[in-house]
């Protein structure tokens, strides 16, 4: 047997890309914090053997329904009758009234025919796409150039060939699918809300695309499902168009404030997912305890529009504040407020100091997320988030602008044309 350490070279190649990471700035810390039941968006953060307070500013939690009480006793209720898991895939004991309840509530609420729940949205995402254009010969996918990682792995996995058209361009899209038969297999690919850009798809333009070229069309609502339209079903609803979207992939994560995610589409679409997507049929299923509170979240979230209101409301005035400090983000007119950096190390630097001196957290949101020069921090605000809260944080965000102003003037150009201030 030999002596000497073989495995140092495997551990040394893994080392020197962490350290890469490290150097430019981009390494993830996961901050220790625990949110208070009833209290949000108060937080309790470990750190260094010390605890303290704090508020926090960049969760997907964009309702609060995770603290919902009726959403909490649903879940309680479901894991005492039930247990804790789910003792196994759906095929194989893990499908339990919870699921099938939860799917029906997707289904109607998008108006579809049929849904289908994962463990999450990025899951439903990669497992459904790469199943669903794997089975299309000669499948043409056109994806937008800021959709999802997991958008991404789920095409990259059908091994189709894939077009990118720039972002919300509906006449690059043109543009790629001219001279392409209307008979060949096409599917496109987006979101209705950008996370990172917080702008909304021209859906309207697509839809009429996807028509005149026999285009299918995959939309990902996550960051607008529980928000958007009358019933809280996404953009696709809010613009009365979601009859034309053949699959809707959405999450439970987000607005909905549980975990999870799904997509609804026609019955012979979910059935295919159903039969053939391995992520799907070798995946144990999501807890009793979460498909039914996903439930009851998604029934509270239909039927009390205040607090959609209240959030909405609560963006706006999060926004107006923000102006009237100076601070300059992107407004498209979304939820969600990315106050551009343009440089990692500054990035994290300004979010530590948030946080260290003044309990603010918002998340840095560095690359891969994003591209390289485009960092950010994303703010969300949610109905629980008080007008003294809002106006500490934007003290607190003001502070640390002026702090770092001078680092992050030569980035002032790059963003002038993108970035919204007074």
């Amino acid at each position: 047997m030999k002596t000497h350490n073989w495995k140092s070279n495997y551990f040394s190649t893994l080392e020197t890309e962490i350290d890469k990471i490290k150097e430019e700035g981009h390494y993830r810390v996961f901050n220790n914090i625990e949110r208070k039941a009833g209290q949000y968006p108060k937080a309790t953060r470990h750190h260094e053997g010390n605890t303290e307070e704090i508020d926090v500013w960049c969760s997907n939690d964009y309702l609060g329904m995770s603290q919902n009480k009726h959403v909490i006793s649903a879940m309680q209720s479901a894991a005492e009758k039930l247990g804790a898991g789910s003792g196994g895939t759906r095929n194989i004991s893990g499908t339990t009234n919870f699921h099938i309840q939860l799917e029906k509530e997707i289904a109607a609420l998008h108006q579809k025919e049929r849904a289908l729940a994962f463990n999450s949205g990025y899951s439903a995402n990669e497992s459904a796409l790469k199943s669903i254009i794997s089975a299309f010969d000669n499948c043409l996918v056109l994806s937008d150039e800021l959709n999802h990682a997991s958008l991404i792995e789920g095409i990259r996995g059908s091994k189709k060939e894939k077009a990118i058209f720039r972002h919300n361009d509906v006449k690059h899209l043109k543009d790629i699918l001219q001279g392409v038969e209307f008979s060949r297999p096409k599917i496109i690919v987006l979101e209705s809300v950008y996370s990172m850009e917080a702008d909304f798809a021209p859906l309207e333009d697509v839809i009429e695309v996807a028509q005149d070229n026999g285009a299918l069309i995959y939309l990902d609502e996550v960051h607008a499902v529980g928000l958007y339209g009358p019933n809280a079903a996404g953009v696709a609803e809010q613009k009365g168009v979601a009859e034309h979207i053949d699959i809707i992939n959405g999450t439970l994560a987000k607005a909905f404030g549980l975990a999870g995610g799904y997509i609804a589409s026609s019955n012979t679409i979910i059935d295919f997912v159903r039969s053939f997507s391995k992520g799907f049929i070798f995946t144990t299923s999501m807890c009793p305890a979460v498909a039914a509170g996903s439930l009851e979240s998604i029934q509270q979230v239909k039927q009390n529009t205040e607090v959609r209101d209240s959030f909405f409301e609560n963006v706006t005035f999060v926004k107006s504040q923000l102006r009237s400090a100076g601070i300059p983000f992107l407004d498209s007119g979304s939820h969600i407020i990315p106050v551009l950096i343009g440089d990692s190390k500054l990035c994290k630097q300004i979010s530590d100091y948030l946080l260290d001196e003044h309990q603010v957290y918002v998340q840095p949101i560095n690359y891969p997320t994003v591209p390289k020069g485009t960092e950010r921090i994303r703010i969300t605000p949610t109905p629980c988030h008080s007008e003294e809260a809002t106006e500490k944080f934007v003290e607190a965000l003001k502070d640390a602008w002026l702090k770092f102003m001078p680092l992050l003037s030569k980035f002032e150009n790059d963003f002038a044309g993108k970035v919204k201030s007074i």
